[in-house]
């Protein structure tokens, strides 16, 4: 192929991407190509767990204990909640969001900036649930490489968890009771 070749696909590529954006998104800002970078950040990211995973030479297991399952479930579910949303963890998430105010018990409501790639990874550090997917798969991988290192973070993380919900029961509790 010829570079005049190569410059004409990749223009026609551009053009069906630029089209493809426009009409998915239906006049709202929808930034398809960092989501985009962010899916082949993941995969890159993920490919690299696999590889120091192999190059360890730790085996898979046959299938997933379910004591595990619900220890990652727990622990991403806090991590998630931690790096997404608590106040403590907001400097990591500055550089991308901007403060909008408190939002529950001892978390904040921010926004992601729109500032080309700013907003996409603003989208990814405000939202747990997006969050989630890079910790499940960390965990994950620091169970295969780590087992007792990452059993240990993550018992520490549901503790935390189960101590949040204590915490808020206590607090609905009292209020209940002294009617506020």
């Amino acid at each position: 192929m010829s570079a005049a070749s190569d410059g004409r696909f990749a223009e026609r590529l551009r053009r069906r991407l630029r089209h493809t954006e426009h009409t998915y998104a239906a006049g709202e800002a929808r930034p398809l190509r960092g989501y985009l970078a962010a899916m082949t950040a993941f995969g890159v990211y993920t490919a690299g767990w696999v590889t120091a995973v192999k190059v360890r030479g730790r085996p898979l297991p046959d299938r997933p204990v379910p004591w595990d399952v619900a220890l990652t479930a727990v622990a991403t579910f806090r991590l998630s909640r931690l790096l997404s949303k608590a106040s403590v963890t907001s400097p990591l998430r500055a550089p991308f969001t901007t403060f909008q105010g408190p939002q529950g018990p001892a978390e904040l409501h921010e926004e992601a900036r729109s500032e080309g790639a700013k907003d996409t990874v603003g989208e990814l550090v405000t939202c747990p649930f997006c969050m989630s997917v890079w910790v499940a798969s960390t965990l994950t991988a620091g169970q295969l490489l780590w087992p007792r290192a990452t059993r240990t973070a993550m018992g520490a993380l549901t503790a935390l968890a189960g101590a949040d919900a204590l915490q808020l029961t206590y607090g609905a509790l009292v209020a209940r009771t002294t009617g506020e």
